[in-house]
């Protein structure tokens, strides 16, 4: 069976999904959303016939974010990142995923596009492969069907 390794990055406040305005983000909490990609990724493993590793880490600092991007150079097959509130101005966090030339989705929760004026643009998405944003944690299982289908090659 074929083996993909996928790593999932959270940036800031995501670990307090549930916590901070539910309007937004959301009732579940940050374990009950990785609990919930884990299930999803394993099932859909054996949909498609391949072994899904899935790592799923989060981190509220922008350089610990660049160094956990740069350490899967190598490693991992696909990056799904949701860089939180870096998404609107770290051209560092754009550096780190243009650098390790791996096929990366942008993964945000709420419709980035229908909020705020200054998170609507998203410097980081230009480094990235596709961006898919508003559905809530499905995002994320949107984004890991997306890289299953970017790397069959």
């Amino acid at each position: 069976m074929e083996k993909i390794r996928i790593l999932l990055i959270n940036g800031p406040n995501i670990n307090f999904t549930g916590i901070r305005e539910k309007n937004v983000y959301g009732n579940k909490n940050y374990s009950e959303i990785c609990k919930y990609i884990m299930g999803e990724s394993e099932h859909i493993g054996r949909e498609v016939n391949k072994e899904i590793d899935l790592e799923i880490v989060q981190n509220n600092i922008e350089g610990e974010l660049i160094n956990i991007i740069q350490g899967a150079y190598n490693v991992y097959d696909g990056l799904i990142i949701n860089p939180g509130a870096y998404t609107h101005y770290s051209i560092a966090l754009y550096d780190a995923i243009k650098s390790v030339g791996i096929k990366t989705i942008e993964v945000h929760l709420s419709n980035i596009h229908a909020r705020e004026e200054f998170r609507r643009k998203s410097v980081t998405a230009a480094a990235c492969v596709g961006q898919i944003c508003g559905f809530g944690p499905l995002g994320y299982i949107l984004a890991l069907r997306a890289i299953l289908n970017l790397t069959e090659d």
